[in-house]
C-alpha cells in the first residue's frame, strides 16, 4: 500500500529549490503552457519562454524568477491529482479563495511577499479537495 504524501507542497518546494532557471521554465511550460508562463514572467511573447527554457536568455529580474517559482509550486501541487489542463484553468479562473481574483493575475500584479502566500494556500486547499 502506498501512502500519499501528506504535504505535496513540501515536495514541490524541494523540487523547485533544486531546479536551475531553464529546468524551472521548461517544467512550468509543460504544466501551464507557454502563453501563461509568458504572462506570469512579465513578457509578451512566448519566444522569451522558449529562450528561458533553452538557457539562451535570462529572466529580467529576481522578482520575475520568484514569481515563476511560486507558480511552479502551485501548479505542481494541483497536478499531483489533476491534469495540467485543470491547473491552467485554476490559474486563470476567478478563485473564491482569493476574493474572486485569478491566481495568475495576483502573481503578476501583486506584491509577492503577500500574494505568494495566498496563491500557495489556495493551491494547497484546492489540491486537498482532489
Amino acid at each position: 500500500m502506498t501512502v500519499a504524501d501528506p504535504r505535496p507542497d513540501l515536495a514541490a518546494y524541494a523540487e523547485v529549490a533544486r531546479m536551475n532557471t531553464a529546468q524551472l521554465v521548461g517544467a512550468l511550460r509543460d504544466l501551464l503552457g507557454a502563453k501563461l508562463v509568458a504572462y506570469l514572467g512579465g513578457v509578451k511573447e512566448t519566444r522569451a519562454v522558449r529562450q528561458w527554457a533553452d538557457g539562451t536568455r535570462s529572466i529580467a529580474s529576481a522578482t520575475d524568477l520568484e514569481r515563476l517559482r511560486i507558480a511552479y509550486r502551485a501548479a505542481r501541487m494541483i497536478t499531483e491529482s489533476d491534469s495540467p489542463e485543470v491547473a491552467q484553468v485554476w490559474f486563470l479562473g476567478l478563485n473564491p479563495a482569493l476574493d474572486d481574483r485569478s491566481p495568475a493575475w495576483l502573481l503578476r500584479e501583486g506584491d509577492l511577499d503577500d500574494v505568494g502566500r495566498q496563491v500557495l494556500a489556495a493551491a494547497r486547499h484546492f489540491a486537498s479537495l482532489g
